[in-house]
């Protein structure tokens, strides 16, 4: 069971996202690539969460 629980632990999941939206470290290697493609993964981010609010929405007002 508690190997089962493992798998659906959500932890991890918002560390990642206060981790993504954090100041960048200024004394880490930096390229254009890796500048956009956090970007890219902010937006995904921002979108993903504002499509899980609407569906949440839709659902409730059903």
């Amino acid at each position: 069971m508690n190997r089962l629980l493992d798998y659906f632990k959500i932890g991890p999941v918002f560390a990642y996202f206060l981790r993504v939206f954090r100041k960048p470290d200024p004394n880490a290697p930096t390229s254009a690539n890796l500048r956009m493609m956090h970007g890219i993964n902010r937006i995904s981010i921002i979108m993903f969460l504002f499509c899980v609010c609407v569906m949440i929405f839709r659902a409730c007002t059903r």
